[in-house]
């Protein structure tokens, strides 16, 4: 005799499982990060960016923190998506101020000297552990998320060295030496899956895939070079970890979300502010789970206009599965007490 398996208890796990619930879960990227005095505490304690990284019990301190602050519904792991290409044999720094740099793949000898996508979790390791700490000692009702960055947006950082207003030098790369540019995609795509499968194997129980600068390909690059390396990346996660929920998220995507939401074989959707909630839900939400997807901005101006906007989203969303979030990370400038206006203002009904 078979039993139907046990349905999730979780609010996150229950609405990338499709469930519409009368509140939605919450949880915020960037949610860990320099608007908490907390975080700016233990980053000096960590001494730099990349130390803080691969410290494992102070990632998992940081990843904590917003939890023990707000009481999110999910966590999503402490790292960075740049320490991928740093396994995979680039060197990697941060300027202060300024952001990542990267010792560009033309630097370094081009795809071929890259290392093994297999090759990658010895570096990688201490992030594993974090994963281990966080499966530990997260409260039973919240999710950790894994996560990583998509490859478009990853290659983006690998070719230029850095972050580019336009990710010109990649799409320089895509047009010049097209052999060359989808080696690459290739190669991050099958280190992504590695480094999702590992994190799901210490205790990720969801993962969300990062393409932030997807918004600058268009029409069939769109297709080619975010969307369905993100699909591959899904599909094969889900082979090797039957249930495991996958959240995409390709920024600035615009009427796109559709077909990405139809093509990726995510569970959920992410939705940058670009969009209006009253569209995604009879476009999106439709085809699957979506998050999103809160101006940035109300997070440091708050007030009256944080509240109308918390409840606008909320109730476009109300007639599916969704997950409260912001349409992208918050920022540095952030006011904590904003955070948990909007928090008060979306549970109001709990």
């Amino acid at each position: 005799m078979t039993h139907a398996p046990t349905p999730p208890s979780k609010l996150l796990l229950r609405a990338l499982a499709g469930e519409t619930l009368p509140v939605p879960p919450i949880w915020m990227m960037r949610q860990a990060g320099r608007y908490l005095p907390e975080y700016r505490a233990t980053r000096a304690q960590a001494g730099d960016f990349l130390s803080l990284c691969y410290n494992p019990d102070l990632a998992a301190e940081v990843t904590l923190q917003p939890i023990r602050r707000y009481g999110f519904d999910a966590s999503i792991l402490f790292a960075d998506i740049l320490l991928v290409p740093q396994a995979l044999g680039l060197d990697l720094w941060f300027v202060t101020g300024e952001g990542p740099r990267l010792s560009p793949i033309t630097e370094k000898g081009g795809v071929a000297a890259l290392k093994p996508a297999d090759a990658i979790h010895e570096h990688l390791a201490p992030v594993y552990e974090t994963v281990r700490i966080l499966a530990r000692e997260l409260p039973s009702e919240t999710t950790l998320i894994g996560f990583a960055g998509a490859p478009w947006t990853v290659a983006t950082y690998m070719i230029a060295g850095r972050g580019t207003p336009d990710q010109a030098p990649a799409h320089t790369l895509k047009e010049e030496n097209r052999p060359e540019f989808e080696a690459l995609i290739d190669r991050i795509t099958e280190a992504t899956i590695e480094y999702l499968s590992a994190q799901v194997k210490a205790g990720a129980e969801v993962v969300k895939l990062f393409d932030s600068w997807a918004g600058s390909l268009r029409d069939d690059d769109l297709d080619r070079y975010s969307i369905a390396p993100m699909a591959r990346i899904t599909a094969e996660l889900k082979a090797r970890h039957p249930g495991l929920p996958v959240i995409a998220f390709p920024r600035g995507a615009g009427e796109r979300f559709v077909d990405a939401a139809r093509a990726i074989g995510a569970d959920c959707i992410a939705l940058d502010d670009g969009v209006s909630p009253e569209w995604a839900a009879e476009h999106v939400q439709p085809i699957a789970c979506v998050q999103g997807n809160l101006a940035s901005r109300h997070m440091v101006t708050g007030g009256q206009e944080l509240i109308d906007e918390t409840r606008r989203i909320r109730d476009a969303f109300s007639g599916g599965p969704h997950v409260f979030n912001l349409g992208h990370g918050i920022t540095p400038d952030a006011d904590p007490e904003n955070v948990a206006l909007m928090i008060e203002t979306l549970r109001e009904t709990r």
